[in-house]
């Protein structure tokens, strides 16, 4: 699975509360959490992402509470993967579950804003396009990117064969 987009880069211990702000879990619409996304600390951000796009963050990235909003949040605003160099546990987990692929990446120095970046799940490849500079990191699990493909797990639990 291919995913290309641009970068757009964030520090350290990006929340949940960060990602979408608490008085919009009112809902769980992608769409409409992904009109606040970021705005906490980048009001911005919405305007800013694109259809594929890739969030570049540094390190415990999605910290904080245990709501699947954050990923939802991001994938309705147009983000197709979150690159870190560490993300909490929780959110690997909600990520999942909603279909939003993650990989860890220790340069993500090297990476700018605004940089295109190519990512291979399958290959565990991450291409920054505007640089020419290539990054490993590991591959994404198939059976993961088998849920990523079909949306999420509770979509793939649906559509899975008997």
């Amino acid at each position: 699975m291919i995913i290309k987009g641009k970068a757009h880069k964030f520090g350290n211990d990006i929340n949940t509360d960060d990602i979408i702000a608490a008085k919009y879990l009112v809902t769980t619409d992608e769409k409409e959490l992904g009109r606040h996304c970021m705005e906490n600390i980048a009001a911005d951000f919405p305007g800013k992402v694109s259809k594929g796009d890739i969030i570049v963050a540094g390190k415990n990235f999605g910290c904080g509470s245990s709501r699947e909003h954050a990923p939802r949040a991001l994938k309705g605003c147009g983000v197709a993967a979150v690159v870190a160099r560490s993300f909490a546990g929780i959110f690997f987990r909600n990520s999942i579950n909603v279909g939003l692929p993650f990989l860890q990446l220790a340069e993500i120095d090297k990476i700018k804003d605004g940089d295109l970046l190519e990512i291979d799940l399958t290959g565990g490849i991450i291409k920054n396009l505007s640089t020419g500079k290539t990054y490993k990191t590991e591959p994404f699990p198939e059976f993961l990117e088998e849920i990523i493909k079909k949306g999420g797990l509770i979509n793939y639990i649906k559509n899975r064969k008997q």
